[in-house]
């Protein structure tokens, strides 16, 4: 009887018999037709190596040009960055197995490093290994972001202004956190269109120039969010791209309430008393001075009713207690005078108070709250 044996089409020795699922492999087209191990190994390639690597590097970023777009790839130097490029050139033959490998960087000049890999690996039950040497060229070049940003360009204004006040410097402040915590925020998501272009102080606020229409939308309205107030935005035509199309800039006008949190006002047409501001988000609400009732502004004065300044928060001196004359009255001592005064009893008073803070204004004497009341 005769035995049915596989043969190499090439050589014409006998072979191996080999599964049906190697047969079938994807991975290995045209595998069905199997060769001896002496003519697979003549035509063997352990690893597929490109002659040469070139990388575009931004000099000021670090970022790597890939594809058609600038990526940043977090590297701490440019040997760094050639270890990842050629990693990601170099394949091995899908017959191998137990595939190990190094790399050994050799710096030959400034922009030239010369990337040494060792492999080695088992294929059909042979240990197999194999040296190939790259050449990376780096190229330094400037990104499209940091070319925009040495350019002082930028898409978008926010200009930070109070009614009738002076934004405090808590509000300035604030200001440039959210822009800068904005900014990192999109940075953190792969945005690199993302940054702060400048921030100018102004006698009356703050200016913030960066390089969104979104990054400012989004400054706005945290601005608005947190302080009250209103934002308007006005597009300027500055020039069209290069398909054509108009490209705007946009000025985000933020005006924040011409009252903030700790302000003592007196209402006009208002017989109700001082009120402490609270919050001047939406509406304006506080509490009166002098009674405790909370108090909070019609729909149509909104968070800017036609009221007068009479002082803040932390203006208040210390008075101390004479006697509590009734529910509605207690007696201080006027913390200028030193005179025994009758001032009206608000229902945040401490009976058992020996000092309380007061405020004193044209509209009189007053006790305010605690600080953390």
């Amino acid at each position: 009887m005769s035995e049915s044996r596989a043969f190499c089409p090439r050589c014409g020795d006998p072979v191996p018999e080999r599964s049906t699922t190697d047969a079938n492999d994807p991975l290995r087209p045209g595998a069905e037709v199997e060769l001896c191990d002496s003519c697979y190994f003549e035509d063997f390639d352990f690893v597929d190596a490109p002659n040469r690597i070139d990388v575009r590097v931004c000099a000021q970023c670090g970022a790597v040009y890939r594809g058609n777009r600038w990526v940043d790839v977090g590297a701490q130097d440019y040997t760094d960055i050639a270890i990842e490029e050629v990693s990601e050139a170099l394949g091995v033959h899908v017959d191998v197995e137990d595939v190990a490998w190094q790399i050994d960087p050799e710096q030959v000049d400034q922009n030239t490093i010369r990337m040494h890999s060792f492999f080695t690996g088992v294929v059909r039950e042979t240990p197999v290994e194999e040296e190939v040497t790259v050449p990376v060229k780096i190229a330094r070049q400037t990104c499209t972001r940091c070319g925009r940003i040495a350019g002082d360009y930028y898409a978008s204004i926010v200009q930070i202004r109070a009614e009738d006040r002076t934004p405090t410097t808590e509000e300035i402040e604030r200001a440039k956190e959210i822009a800068n915590g904005i900014v990192a925020d999109m940075e953190a998501t792969g945005d690199r269109n993302a940054f702060v272009t400048e921030i100018g102080e102004l006698d009356d606020g703050l200016n913030i120039k960066v390089s969104t229409n979104k990054i400012g939308k989004k400054i706005s309205n945290k601005m608005i969010e947190e302080f009250g107030g209103t934002v308007n935005d006005a597009e300027t035509l500055v020039t069209e791209d290069e398909d054509g199309n108009e490209v705007y800039r946009v000025t985000f006008a933020v005006r924040l309430p011409p009252y903030r949190p700790g302000n003592v006002i007196d209402l006009a047409d208002d017989d109700g008393g001082p009120v402490l501001v609270r919050s001047a988000r939406g509406n304006l609400k506080g509490v009166r001075v002098t009674t405790g009732e909370r108090y909070e502004a019609g729909y149509e004065e909104g968070n800017s009713p036609d009221a007068r300044k009479l002082g803040d928060l932390e203006d208040a001196a210390e008075a101390t207690v004479v006697t509590v004359e009734d529910d509605n009255a207690v007696q201080v001592l006027d913390p200028e005078t030193f005179r025994a005064t009758t001032v009206a009893r608000p229902d945040y008073f401490d009976p058992d108070a020996e000092t309380v803070p007061v405020l004193k204004s044209r509209a009189g004497l007053h006790i305010l709250p605690e600080d953390d009341d």
